[in-house]
This record gives C-alpha cells, structure tokens and sequence, in this order.
C-alpha cells in the first residue's frame, strides 16, 4: 500500500508542481500584462488534473492489491496520503519559487488588486485600509512556516473534496 501511495502521490506532486512553475514562470515575465483570474483558473484546473492521481491510485489499489474490494475508509485514508504527498512537494516547490525566483509575487498582485479596487470605484479609505492589510500579510507571508501553512490551505481543500468523491465512486464491497 505504501508504495503505491508514494508512486502516485509524487506523480500527482510533480504534475502539479511542474504546471505551477511554469505558468509562473510565464506570469513573472509578463510586466503589467498578467490575467490573475486566468492564473487562478489554471492553477485549480492543474490541481484537479494532479488529483485525478488519487483516483487512479485507490482503484489500482483495490483492483490490484485487495481483490477488487476496498471500504469507504480505505479508500480516503489511501486518497488522504497520496493528497498530502502532493501536497507537500507542491508546498515544497512554491517556497523554493517564493523565495528565491519570485520575491516581488506579492507586490505584482497587491498592485493588482490597488487598480482592481480603483477602477471599481473604491473610497481612499478602503484602497488605504487594503494597504495596510496587505503589508501586514506580506509581512507574514515571509516567514516560511506561515507561507507553508497558507499554501497547503490552497491546495489541500481541493485534494480532499477529490479524494471524498473518489472514495465514495470506488467503494465495492464485494467483488464484481
């Protein structure tokens, strides 16, 4: 079990891992032109694809391991450890980019967020409240164990709900 837990959670962890890097990689050279909602639309589409990893790997695990039958419980503890093996090699692979590729990340996307709130009309006061509150997070943000702590809340939500209907898809009691 374990080995087909690692196999398939490092799979999924590099697929994820490498459509991050270069989508920001792109958007790191795309001065002023960077379409953060698109951004965010491939950074969840290439967590589901990594994850579709979970699904394959409980059914590889029941077909081939346990005789065609796995439990509920099963299932999402083996989906539970390939999402954090993922997981954590993603984490893994945003600190290494972080800190030392992308040390300007949140200035680009505060900026962002400044004109955002300009063009939609937003008081002086709320642009100068949202300042504030992105300095103290920026602050934060670069110390490694808050950063960490914030990436997985990113990632892990996603392989949980994968994992969930996963489980609930290959469940079989008895064989077919």
């Amino acid at each position: 079990m374990q080995k087909n837990i690692l196999i398939y959670g490092l799979i999924s962890g590099i697929i994820v891992s490498v459509i991050m890097l270069i989508s920001m990689n792109y958007y790191s050279h795309c001065e002023g032109n960077v379409d953060w909602n698109t951004s965010m639309i491939i950074g969840y589409a290439s967590m589901l694809i990594a994850f579709s990893m979970v699904f394959v790997g409980i059914r590889n695990y029941r077909d081939k391991y346990n005789g065609g039958i796995i439990s509920f419980g099963k299932a999402f503890k083996i989906g539970f450890l390939i999402v954090l093996i993922a997981s954590t090699v993603y984490v893994i692979s945003w600190l290494i980019c972080y800190f030392f590729f992308m040390p300007d990340f949140l200035d680009k996307y505060g900026a962002h967020e400044i004109e955002n709130m300009k063009s939609n009309g937003a008081t002086a006061a709320a642009i100068e409240s949202k300042l504030k509150e992105m300095a103290e997070f920026a602050a934060m943000y670069k110390n490694p164990f808050f950063n960490a702590l914030m990436t997985y809340a990113e990632i892990l939500p996603v392989g949980l709900i994968v994992t969930f209907i996963s489980s609930l898809i290959l469940k079989r009691k008895t064989k077919k």
